[in-house]
């Protein structure tokens, strides 16, 4: 008998018992179930949870080893030991080992903290509730440390992750019934808790904190209404400080292509949200001269499509707007609730200066509203469909 067997056996002797589902995640992420149908229409399929949230991750890992790059290489221009050129990817101060060890050492910690507790959280939940153990974790475990600062202290991100999976998560049912992104939801209560660890010229940089050397995003430098020193490019490909994986727009825009080729992302809300975006920021250009000299003037100046590379926007509509869960299922409510996700990530963007990004905001709040517009929508649906029924009938 191979061991896959012997596994299901084991699996199927011991069901009742309250630790079994400790087994069954380990069990199920090896392998899949041995049971198959035989009689009946069965619709049959590969891309189960599991193969969804892996696929995801296949997707943010370019994200994870670029921004690991990039942390040492902002980390040693902040030193001032290497000096910034404009060769794009081809860069040769960028791709070295010192900058990737550097980057490697301060995000794993992030990495395995953001996994141990949180699927500890959910282990403790599946056995105490007797369910089986569900992947969803796999893509808010990854998702976590990508959006966060470098430096973030380990216990902070203990304490954010433990209150993200309990209260975003599992007081609503567990994967699949909860109205907030949990990833989301784990960065507000670390925004709010925690505000200078998640803000400001000293956190994006790793060392910055210590050392007393800025590290200051482009958003933050444009919010005080000062120069950019950083090209269109520099923005465009990820040699910027931020957050660890939301500052490549090229390697987030491929990500997007990648989910969207694979039908897990939704292009309709990718869409929708640049659209939302452009217009709130194109009404921003045209008001723009007349608040000069105001503090609200550095972020309405600037091009609507700038908007666009510039903080955690692109990561957070390529990544967070489209979970299936907390999104609209709705055609026409994917497209209104996108549209209003980019409207209004723009807008917290310029009329909140001292926090100057809207993105995670923007789509915790169209969390919230996703279940009303569906509603709205299908009922109009039904609605239309009486009409025609009524006018048959007549």
């Amino acid at each position: 008998m191979s061991l896959k067997n012997k596994l299901h056996e084991f699996k199927e002797k011991n069901k009742g018992k309250k630790w079994l589902p400790l087994f069954s995640g380990f069990h199920t992420f090896l392998y899949t179930p041995n049971e198959t149908t035989h009689n009946g229409s069965h619709i049959r399929g590969a891309d189960d949870l599991k193969r969804t949230m892996n696929t995801v991750i296949m997707a943010l890992i370019p994200c994870l080893i670029f921004g690991m790059f990039n942390a040492g290489y902002q980390h040693y221009l902040a030193l001032g030991e290497i000096k910034h050129t404009a060769n794009g990817f081809f860069n040769p101060e960028f791709w070295t080992t010192n900058n990737f060890i550097i980057g490697f050492w301060k995000i794993l910690p992030l990495v395995i903290v953001s996994y141990v507790v949180g699927l500890g959280v959910e282990f403790l939940f599946a056995i105490k509730n007797g369910h089986e153990i569900e992947e969803g974790y796999l893509v808010t475990g990854m998702l976590v440390p990508l959006i966060v600062p470098i430096d973030l202290p380990l216990w902070m991100l203990t304490i954010a992750v433990i209150f993200g999976v309990v209260i975003g998560k599992e007081v609503f049912g567990g994967t699949g019934m909860n109205i907030l992104n949990p990833a989301l939801t784990i960065r507000a209560f670390l925004f709010f808790a925690y505000p200078t660890w998640m803000s400001g010229d000293k956190v994006w940089v790793q060392g910055a904190k210590a050392d007393g050397f800025s590290g200051e995003t482009i958003l933050g430098t444009l919010a005080q209404g000062k120069e950019v020193a950083n090209s269109v490019l520099d923005t465009f490909y990820g040699f910027i400080s931020g957050s660890v994986g939301e500052t490549s727009t090229l390697l987030i825009i491929l990500a997007g292509l990648f989910l969207i080729f694979t039908k897990i992302g939704s292009w309709r809300i990718m869409l929708s949200a640049i659209i939302g975006a452009l217009i709130m920021g194109y009404i921003f250009n045209m008001i723009a001269p007349s608040m000069e000299g105001t503090k609200f003037y550095g972020l309405m100046a600037t091009t609507s499509w700038h908007h666009l590379l510039l903080g955690g926007f692109a990561f957070g509509v390529v990544f967070m707007a489209t979970d299936p869960v907390t999104a609209t299922q709705t055609n026409k409510g994917k497209w209104i609730y996108g549209f209003l996700i980019g409207f209004l990530s723009i807008a917290i963007r310029v009329f909140n200066p001292a926090y100057p990004e809207g993105v995670m905001l923007a789509i915790l709040l169209m969390n919230v509203f996703a279940p009303t517009i569906d509603h709205y929508i299908v009922q109009g649906n039904i609605k239309q469909r009486l009409k025609r029924l009524k006018t048959k009938t007549t």
